[in-house]
């Protein structure tokens, strides 16, 4: 297809710091693959905005954490979504791709489809039909035309599910650089000399931070009443250090706190474990070969209807990737400090619960890695897409 003059308009949602990232890497590839500038309209964060996207409103703020904290916020939601929707038809772009955020993204997606349906629509990351809701699947049908899947196993599980058809692109993180330094490093390093490093990761949310930082003090308490005193390290993003500080300010031992990507990538080469929220970031700590006991706490309705919901046997990226139990993981009743600190005592020490989670992080990263950068796949996926449907246009 010989691709029309002018730059490729693409609209793209994304709420989460990771889908910022996702989105920002195929933005990249686009623009490589089609030999065209990419112009960018819609919602995202600070690399999407790097990119050249004028974010309608913070992305943020619809990186909700939990079913209350949506009810709590759904009139704004409600119109975040319709002026959303509304901005991408006037645009008129080549095609909508979502990402994460599904309460959000999916309405948005809808309203669309509704008003142009001749926009390709994409959705950036499958959302986890596996773990809970399968009927998710087949109600994206009608408004989304295409998946581009992270895990390996989504486009099968899509297919079962009579949902739209999926495509495996790989995790860009398989290949990002820093990450893959920090595990040549961890890898060389001799360890036992000096003191260990722990790294503290409460997440990407306010709610999150807010959530998790006093069970992190507690279990950091811990590792010191049990004589392991490790350096403290908690990276984090820059809107929010000063929640972070503020949490910390009152810790007998303070970790040093960083919000530069690269200085993240320097301490994951120089830690001997981590304490993190469940999350994206469990991933990059597999593939980065550090260690690690994950953890997350949901909001009170979440605990209460989850196990009628649920059907996943793990919650842990790693696992789910190398269908077996790699990281441990912890949930609300479950968090204690004092389990958490005899977990983390056992992995910043050369035992064989750290030899197994090593050995866990080369199946998972042989897993994720695909013969090509993951954005590339991505990027080739969706230019095929607006390509089979520009008969409609």
């Amino acid at each position: 297809m010989t691709e029309p003059a002018g730059p490729l308009r693409i609209a793209i949602v994304a709420g989460e710091e990771s889908g910022d990232l996702l989105g920002a890497d195929l933005v990249r590839s686009l623009a490589s693959l089609s030999g065209r500038p990419v112009e960018l309209v819609g919602v995202g964060g600070r690399h999407l905005e790097a990119l050249g996207l004028d974010s309608l409103f913070p992305s943020h703020e619809i990186a909700l954490m939990g079913l209350t904290a949506v009810i709590r916020d759904l009139p704004r939601l409600v119109r975040r979504i319709g002026r959303t929707a509304d901005h991408i038809v006037r645009q008129g772009p080549d095609c909508l791709v979502t990402i994460d955020s599904p309460a959000f993204t999916m309405r948005v997606a809808k309203k669309v489809r509704a008003a142009d349906p001749t926009i390709p629509i994409l959705k950036y990351v499958c959302p986890s039909v596996w773990a809970w809701g399968p009927w998710r699947a087949r109600g994206m049908k009608p408004h989304v035309d295409h998946v581009l899947c992270l895990l390996p196993f989504e486009p099968a599980e899509l297919e079962r599910l009579d949902g739209p058809p999926g495509t495996f692109v790989g995790h860009r993180l398989a290949r990002e650089p820093g990450l893959l330094a920090a595990r040549a490093a961890n890898t060389a390093r001799r360890r036992g000399e000096g003191e260990p490093t722990l790294l503290l990761l409460p997440g990407s949310r306010k709610a999150e931070v807010s959530g998790l930082l006093d069970l992190f003090r507690d279990t950091v308490a811990g590792l010191d009443e049990r004589g392991v005193r490790p350096r403290l390290i908690l990276p984090t993003m820059p809107r929010l250090e000063e929640l972070v500080k503020a949490k910390v300010a009152d810790w007998p031992r303070r970790p040093d706190i960083s919000t530069d990507v690269a200085a993240k990538h320097d301490a994951f080469a120089k830690a001997e474990a981590a304490l993190a929220a469940s999350g994206t970031v469990t991933l990059e700590l597999a593939l980065a070969g550090v260690p690690l006991v994950s953890v997350y706490r949901s909001d009170p309705l979440v605990a209460w209807i989850g196990p009628k919901l649920i059907t996943t046997w793990t919650a842990s990226l790693p696992n789910l990737v190398a269908d077996r139990v790699v990281v441990p993981e912890y949930f609300n009743d479950q968090l204690r400090p004092q389990r958490l600190a005899r977990h983390l005592e056992q992995l910043l020490a050369e035992t064989p619960e750290r030899a197994a989670q090593l050995s866990g992080f080369e199946l998972v990263a042989d897993r994720l890695t695909t013969d090509r950068p993951s954005g590339e796949i991505a990027a080739e996926t969706i230019l095929r897409v607006i390509g089979e449907r520009g008969g409609q246009r």
